[in-house]
């Protein structure tokens, strides 16, 4: 029998924040929904600037937001959620997700279960996950992700020439049109869709999924997540790399892209009777 490691319960639980899909006016009604189902729950909202410029009211900066709430609330899809996770990661507040599409992989309440929620919230049913989060480095810049750091060619007329490190040591040259270094969060992601395995999301390793290899006996890698990996361009096109679908870097030939895992983790809220497995079965109808 699996013993859950989630021990870690919020305590004296006052006050969350909480952020909505963007370009999405119409949720307008969504959110007045879930701050009456809260604060009938004795739990105050608050809501972050740039979704309350989206619907006419008054709001915080995330900075604010995340002094001043004991949790964030996600309010959309899996993208909304990596969003949130990624821009609040340094204010360690655990995040719950909203989700108000088909069933995702990170956010799975929606607004039909969300008032048997809270009341399990408030008697401390619900379990906090632990998820591992990489940090990176390029041209100096540097970058948290909590899905996955893409390494891709410039141009679609040419493949990419990738040298990898483990710890300093050389260990592999990677020739196709790039290299996907995933955490088990992310192995549903882009990992998935070009080969990679699934990975539990409690797990601390990295996955580093080849694109398109030149040989077929270039294969997804799965590695204790305490190395430290290093990555570079060895075609003087460059590359651009890309953090979690959301931020792009240029990167000349000879320059290269660094990756260790972060040293604290993303906190997600979830319902007790979440079963990831369930969840892949759904999502990939296992048995269909």
């Amino acid at each position: 029998m699996r013993i859950e490691k989630n021990l870690e319960l919020l305590k004296d639980v006052k006050s969350a924040g909480i952020i909505l899909k963007p370009s999405s006016p119409e949720l307008k009604e969504t959110y007045l929904k879930i701050k009456e189902l809260f604060e009938e729950a004795n739990i105050d909202i608050l809501l972050e600037d740039n979704s309350a410029n989206m619907i006419s009211l008054k709001g915080y900066s995330l900075e604010d937001l995340c002094h001043k709430v004991d949790f964030l609330i996600s309010v959309g899809g899996d993208g909304t959620l990596l969003s949130v996770v990624r821009k609040s990661f340094k204010y360690d507040k655990p995040v719950l997700g909203i989700n108000l599409g088909t069933l995702g992989f990170l956010t799975d309440i929606n607004m039909d279960e969300l008032s048997n929620f809270i009341k399990d919230f408030k008697r401390d049913i619900y379990k906090i996950d632990n998820r591992m989060m990489v940090e990176g480095s390029v041209n100096l810049n540097k970058f948290v992700a909590f899905n996955d750091i893409v390494i891709s060619r410039k141009s679609i007329s040419s493949m990419i020439k990738i040298a990898a490190k483990i710890d300093g040591k050389p260990f592999n040259t990677y020739f196709g049109d790039g290299v996907i270094i995933s955490t088990p969060t992310g192995s549903t992601a882009y990992n998935l869709s070009v080969g990679g395995p699934i990975v539990y999301p409690l797990t601390e390793a990295f996955i580093v999924t080849p694109v398109a290899p030149h040989s077929l006996t270039q294969r997804p890698l799965v590695m204790p997540a305490d190395f430290e990996i290093e990555f570079t361009i060895s075609d003087n096109q460059g590359a651009v790399v890309i953090v979690d679908g959301q931020d792009i870097y240029e990167v000349e030939q000879n320059q290269s892209i660094k990756i260790k895992i972060a040293n604290k983790k993303a906190k997600m809220i979830h319902r007790t009777q979440r079963n990831y497995f369930e969840v892949l079965n759904e999502k990939l109808r296992w048995g269909n």
